[in-house]
């Protein structure tokens, strides 16, 4: 069955400063086509561009009829769609401990986009650990991070 395959990443340089800056990657392969995102921004955490990876990745597909595989580091993401979020929307976007949700317009969105494909999975890769196409989406993460710092 053709799919359409997405691996991202997101990462942040002097998290929690307020002079940092964020970065995301992403990849989308669709059989012999590959396309690559990236994006960045200043005063984030690397949470916030963990989910904006997944969110523009989405925002960027022609089709919602052809299944979505997801390949993140983020166990963030993969948990929090996988598992949290039935809870939040259960709970009006408050956690387990009745506090709201962290980033949730994100949230808010990325299962907007997810809930419009007929068929999609997050999966778990471990980082830096060889996997070719998550390292070319930490790559493009960075890049986007080098493109804010020389500006």
């Amino acid at each position: 069955m053709n799919e359409i395959i997405i691996y991202c990443d997101g990462g942040c340089r002097g998290n929690q400063s307020d002079r940092n800056v964020g970065g995301w990657g992403a990849i989308l392969r669709y059989g012999d086509n590959v396309k690559e995102l990236r994006g960045g921004m200043r005063n984030t955490t690397n949470n916030v561009m963990e989910l904006t990876a997944a969110i523009r990745a989405l925002e960027s597909l022609k089709s919602n009829q052809i299944p979505v595989s997801f390949y993140i580091d983020s166990a963030y993401v993969v948990n929090g769609m996988n598992s949290w979020i039935h809870g939040w929307v259960k709970k009006g976007w408050k956690n387990s401990a009745g506090k709201p949700v962290k980033n949730k317009e994100l949230w808010i969105r990325l299962n907007e986009l997810a809930e419009k494909q007929d068929k999609i999975t997050f999966n778990k890769v471990k980082g830096h650990h060889g996997v070719e196409y998550n390292e070319r989406a930490d790559q493009l993460a960075n890049l986007a991070m080098d493109d804010l710092e020389n500006q």
